[in-house]
């Protein structure tokens, strides 16, 4: 490939699309991400020697590395095109370090979209390596390593082997379980509305009570709802004021990573890891036709700006699909405190590209979050809604109901985009159709009391997650992703319902890490530290100076919590009774699970194990059936609680559900159902394996 030009992306994905785009001049190689890292079974980093990292190539990365320098000795120049943010600029710095590349060999390009104009323009357009931003990465990870690294020991130390903390991660655990804690604290308060419905001739009218004597009703029993009736029941009523006005919806922004996330959350239930590697796919390339082509912008970015053609596009496809009166104001965006803008918003690489003409190239998954994509930059650039919102005031004597409604007069963004409420339902719109007259004399016809109870705040979803985690500063849109995913691997929290519930474990170590670190997982001190990154990436501080003023203090809270702080056991409170002693049970955790043992322990050691039940009854003898784990394999099967008297023991759980050919029990393997009965030979498929081996 003498004279050839070699380009180095992260992904392969990435590089076939490229390759395609470029042609034969053009050879694209993937580093598969990142190439160096501090090593594994140390901590990597010279304290003494201002924090100097020690980086390690990575052992599956040696092949791929050995292949770029065998093309780079040939090729005519080797372009680095690694992401454009602080890690994909990191990536560029160690290949450049790995390689020993001399300065005149390399060059480093950046483009948002990988399209033929945007590459070709980065192609034109190269620039030197910013060291600055590879500095911020490298004092986050360097922060993240100290951290992890001699946190995580005292947790096995002080609570289990095993465990994990996390500058960013430990945050995002204090915030579900102050949020579960609110939970269990709170009383519920009564409160009373009274609804009332008018005739004015024909027309029928709902109001809600709201004043009396001009000060707001506040019912808080049902006697005090009764002694309200009666007066109201008594009175006479007219139409006291109407009020006419109009209000405007503007359209939402463009996405950034939070966002699309949060919505995506909201209308399919996509946890917010699935939603980014969704959003990776359609940003690095899917073949349309005999072209391959990037779909969207860059997905990880905190940024609503958009490009000055990408407005002009969308002016252009509104103007033609809706007509001029739809196209919106171009917004000019103000930096907000804590936005990098590093990247425009997530948008797509062409309006022109509508997602039903397409659709027959994606997935479904891909088709749901590329069309998300679409209509919400398409909406970003719409006129605002207009709404006729009519207030009618229904008095009596020293009470007034309000009868309050909206008309849409134009649909604008709306025609086109709705938001989905944290249920994933449209926002709901009351259309009033009939506007009575001011003075006009009104008939109650009923009083409609309604009991309700204040509510505890709901527990966090994924999405609702990442939006405190972004209010409050913590952490980056390319982060939120994999705290939440290792939150879940590490059984801090369990999902349920949708809802991130913390579980014992996670309530313990985050009891444990609040009281002893207070500093390190207070919210402010963690934001701080994402805005101190922020200063060394413009190149307002250096690193070392933020690594000096944060580890000192750091050893000396570890120091004296190793010293000072015992044990910590993982237990939960329940209201079982020992049978040995009567005392409560308590539920613990070992490496095995959980289990049930005695709270007078050590005096009293009943213990009793935790199993988790089977859907069906064992098919030898009706008992129940549970999930075990073999002593000397470690593999999970499904045995028999009456063994050894029972000999059941299957790798595939027991169904609440018959044969039809001979009516034993059905199992559930992964892909399939099958009968229990070794003569017999039914089986159904339920996924998409297309042959079922017989198990020895």
């Amino acid at each position: 490939m003498d004279n050839e030009k070699l380009i180095i992306v992260e992904s392969p994905a990435k590089a076939k699309t490229i390759e395609k785009i470029l042609g034969k001049e053009f050879k694209v190689l993937a580093s598969y991400g990142h190439i160096r890292d501090l090593p594994e079974k140390e901590l990597g980093v010279d304290i003494e020697n201002n924090f100097k990292p020690k980086y390690v190539l990575l052992p599956s990365r040696k092949k791929i590395i050995d292949t770029i320098k065998d093309l780079s000795k040939k090729a005519e120049k080797l372009y680095l095109a690694t992401d454009p943010d602080r890690e994909g600029e990191a990536i560029a710095w160690h290949l450049v370090e790995e390689l020993k590349l001399p300065k005149e060999k390399f060059t480093r390009i950046e483009f948002h979209e990988i399209t033929p104009r945007a590459i070709l323009e980065a192609i034109k357009n190269p620039r030197e390596i910013d060291l600055d931003r590879v500095e911020a990465q490298q004092a986050r990870r360097i922060l993240d390593r100290l951290v992890g690294y001699e946190l995580s020991p005292l947790l096995w130390e002080k609570v289990r082997k095993g465990l994990s903390a996390g500058r960013v991660q430990s945050v995002a655990l204090r915030f579900i379980c102050e949020r579960e804690e609110e939970i269990e604290k709170f009383i519920p308060e009564e409160y009373w509305y009274i609804y009332g419905e008018f005739r004015d001739e024909e027309k029928v009218l709902y109001g809600k009570l709201i004043l009396y004597k001009d000060e707001e009703v506040n019912v808080k029993n049902e006697q005090e709802v009764n002694k309200i009736i009666r007066i109201l029941n008594c009175l006479d009523y007219r139409i006291d004021k109407v009020v006419i006005k109009e209000e405007k919806r503007t359209p939402p922004p463009p996405f950034i990573t939070s966002t699309l996330q949060q919505e995506a959350s909201k209308r399919f239930g996509f946890p917010v890891g699935k939603t980014m590697k969704i959003a990776q796919s359609l940003y690095e390339g899917v073949d349309i036709g005999n072209e391959r082509i990037g779909l969207i912008t860059y997905m990880r970015t905190d940024s609503t700006r958009i490009a000055p053609e990408a407005r002009e596009e969308a002016v252009q496809y509104i103007e033609s699909g809706f007509g001029k009166e739809y196209v919106g104001k171009e917004h000019k965006e103000k930096k907000k405190l804590g936005v990098q803008d590093a990247h425009e918003a997530i948008r797509p690489t062409s309006v022109f590209r509508d997602p039903e003409k397409i659709r027959k190239y994606l997935t479904d998954e891909q088709f749901k979050i590329y069309k998300l994509i679409w209509e919400r930059f398409i909406a970003s650039q719409m006129n605002h809604a207009i709404f006729e919102v009519v207030e009618i005031y229904i008095k009596g004597g020293d009470y007034v109901f309000l009868s309050k409604g909206k008309k849409l007069k134009f649909a604008g963004f709306m025609s086109l985009y709705m938001e989905k409420e944290e249920n994933g339902e449209e926002k709901d719109e009351v259309n009033i159709d009939y506007v009575p007259e001011e003075g006009k004399n009104v008939k109650l016809t009923t009083l409609i009391p309604r009991q309700f109870f204040t509510e505890p705040p709901p527990r966090y979803t994924e999405a609702t997650l990442v939006r405190t985690l972004e209010k409050y500063g913590v952490g980056r849109p390319s982060t939120y992703a994999t705290i939440i995913e290792t939150l879940k691997e590490r059984k801090y929290v369990e999902v349920k319902d949708r809802t991130l519930v913390p579980t014992t474990l996670g309530k313990v170590v985050n009891d444990f890490l609040t009281k002893q670190f207070p500093h390190l997982i207070d919210v402010k001190f963690t934001a701080r530290m994402e805005e101190d990154l922020d200063k060394i990436e413009s190149g307002k501080v250096k690193a070392i100076e933020v690594l000096k003023k944060f580890y000192p203090a750091f050893k000396e809270e570890l120091e004296k919590v190793s010293k000072n702080i015992g044990k910590i056991q993982v237990i939960e409170k329940t209201d079982e009774i020992c049978p040995l002693c009567g005392s409560k049970l308590v539920i613990r955790e070992n490496k095995n699970g959980k289990y049930y043992a005695c709270s007078r322990y050590p005096e009293c050691k009943y213990t009793k194990p935790i199993y988790e039940e089977a859907q069906g009854r064992c098919p030898l003898c009706g008992g129940v059936v549970v999930k075990k784990k073999a002593k000397k394999t470690k593999k999970t099967f499904w045995g028999c609680i009456n063994y050894p008297e029972c000999s059941f023991a299957s790798p595939y759980e027991p169904l609440n559900e018959k044969c039809p050919q001979c009516g034993s029990t059905m199992l559930k393997g992964n892909g399939f159902k099958k009968c229990s009965n070794k003569d017999c030979n039914y089986i159904v498929w339920t996924g998409r394996r297309k042959r079922w081996k017989k198990s020895k």
